[in-house]
């Protein structure tokens, strides 16, 4: 068989990390005012005042928010975000 005659199949791996949904999680801190975090919310998701304080209120309570859900690097962008607003924040893997 002469070279011209080789097929190479090349593989392709996807990342099932990235094609998984992540949550946006904010975490309650003691520094930061709730006001402030709900103005945050509007600002970053373009949440109404109503959605945003419903957020705010459950980092406040519960101690943790999912603020937002979809793409890993949509997500990372949000995160890094809230972290230039001093808000705790991560992603995880959404279940």
């Amino acid at each position: 068989m002469a070279d011209s005659d080789v097929l190479i199949e090349e593989q392709t791996k996807t990342d099932e990390s990235l094609d998984v949904p992540w949550n946006v999680v904010v975490h309650n801190d003691p520094i930061n005012l709730m006001d402030y975090v709900a103005k945050v919310f509007i600002r970053v998701f373009g949440y109404t005042k109503q959605r945003a304080e419903r957020h705010m209120m459950e980092v406040h309570k519960k101690g943790r928010s999912i603020v937002w859900t979809g793409g890993r690097e949509r997500a990372e962008l949000y995160v890094q975000q809230l972290h230039g607003f001093l808000l705790q924040a991560t992603i995880e893997k959404s279940r």
